[in-house]
């Protein structure tokens, strides 16, 4: 039964959300941002409040024929604008249910002028009811919220609840990339990516210690530098 959207905003009345959703105090330009820019480029009605029959997203209308590629949790959106410039042959969605991050973003889309990504200001579970499946090509999950305490480690994106749906979108033999600096994040990514249907791609050391050729730090991995923190790249593709 779907409730009234005061109880659960941005998010479905049957999920537990754990996180923030709103820092700081907004710029009066990020303000601007937010009621100017967003709408328009929403992928289109997700939030079960807006969409509560969970109609698929039509991406061909979106993005034509192109390649869809999904972020999730794009933080500042540093990665994000720098895959949408770089590939402007593919479209990409983010999700981020944190405001201020979506704020940042959206700044940043206005200076680059890119026109070949969407944002879900909301949990990427929300994207995930209503993207068809075998529809996207391409995944990041790029310093993910590592919950050290053992008691949260269920609240982690790379457990069964948000990986299995997460992998029934992804077409067999799409790329999923995992980057974190917390070594038990890596253990548990290591358990549980393989057992949602992906296959681990490194061959070698190297092949996590390094980041992607195409990679461009984010805020988070240049704090974890600061900090002492050792970066892992893990690349995994879809069976």
């Amino acid at each position: 039964m779907p409730r009234t959207m005061s109880e659960k905003p941005q998010s479905a009345p049957w999920r537990n959300f754990y996180g923030r959703r709103k820092g700081h105090n907004l710029k009066p330009s990020q303000e601007r941002y937010l009621a100017e820019d967003l709408a328009a480029l929403a992928p289109g009605p997700v939030g079960w409040e807006v969409n509560p029959e969970r109609r698929p997203l039509d991406l061909a209308a979106l993005f034509g024929q192109r390649d869809v590629w999904l972020e999730i949790g794009f933080g500042g959106g540093e990665h994000l604008i720098h895959q949408a410039l770089r590939n402007p042959d593919v479209g990409i969605i983010g999700a981020e249910p944190y405001i201020n991050g979506v704020a940042m973003l959206l700044g940043k889309v206005r200076a680059a002028g890119c026109g070949n990504l969407r944002i879900h200001p909301g949990d990427a579970r929300d994207l995930f009811d209503v993207l068809e499946a075998g529809s996207i090509s391409r995944a990041f999950l790029l310093y993910p919220d590592p919950w050290p305490k053992a008691r949260h480690h269920r609240r982690r994106f790379v457990t069964p609840e948000h990986l299995e749906p997460l992998a029934r979108c992804l077409r067999p033999g799409a790329i999923l990339r995992v980057a974190t600096d917390i070594p038990d994040y890596v253990r548990q990514t290591l358990g549980e990516v393989p057992r949602a249907g992906f296959d681990w791609l490194a061959e070698g050391p190297q092949d996590w210690r390094l980041p992607w050729d195409d990679w461009v730090p984010t805020r988070y991995e240049r704090k974890a530098l600061r900090e002492g923190r050792v970066p892992h790249y893990l690349t995994f593709r879809r069976r």
